[in-house]
């Protein structure tokens, strides 16, 4: 009778982290960016399942936020993505494939590879995981704000499909509506701007600190 389940107290409301025993673990294929493993799996009274999943390095995006012209504005970025076949509005984003860079830190590089910006003032936004059931990706959105261009002589030099982004400043309230009428699908879009609309009216009280602990990322827990 799932109507008589009991209500949750909202100390509950948090993911219960801590990974299953684990048998035979292989890479069955080694790509470019990352890799799809197969894992024996015991999950104690259900038995042990064999899982496929890609083995993602995690990544960080940030929402770039300016106040200074009345609404607020938020950075999107067009890129093209081709296994959705769309060229999809987007927030500077990268993965965590340096190693020993701490998150915040590989944030703030995106935002000046892709956008020619920086940030005075940040906080963590949200965190959330792409697609928990096939994929280990664990992701972060910063907030980034009292923003600044990169002088011309430092910035990136961009190759390849980096090259032709374009880049546009968006009403918050606009890219929420976008989102809400589905034409923006990126979730880390609908998660930032929904986060950063839901941050502001509150006062920013929902903020965290920049360098807050990430245990539910699979290699920094």
């Amino acid at each position: 009778m799932t109507l008589e389940a009991p209500r949750a107290a909202a100390a509950e409301l948090e993911d219960r982290l801590g990974r299953a025993p684990v048998g035979d673990s292989e890479v069955v294929f080694a790509g470019r960016v990352w890799d799809v493993r197969r894992e024996t799996v015991d999950l104690g009274q259900a038995g042990e399942v064999v899982r496929e999943f890609v083995d993602h390095p995690g990544a960080v995006a940030v929402l770039a936020l300016r106040e200074d012209r009345g609404d607020p504005e938020v950075l999107l970025i067009q890129q093209y993505r081709h296994p959705i076949g769309a060229h999809e509005w987007e927030l500077p984003a990268g993965l965590l494939d340096v190693a020993g860079e701490a998150p915040w830190v590989g944030a703030a590089r995106e935002l000046g590879e892709e956008a020619d910006l920086r940030a005075r003032t940040w906080h963590l936004l949200a965190d959330y995981l792409s697609s928990p059931g096939g994929i280990s990706e664990a992701l972060r959105v910063y907030l980034a704000r009292d923003l600044s261009d990169v002088p011309e002589g430092e910035r990136f030099t961009r190759e390849d499909e980096e090259q032709g982004m374009p880049t546009r400043w968006v009403r918050l309230d606009d890219a929420v509506d976008a989102v809400l009428a589905g034409r923006i699908r990126n979730a880390t879009v609908a998660i930032g701007v929904l986060s950063a609309r839901a941050g502001l009216d509150r006062g920013w009280e929902t903020l965290r600190p920049v360098d807050t602990p990430w245990p539910a990322h699979p290699g920094l827990g």
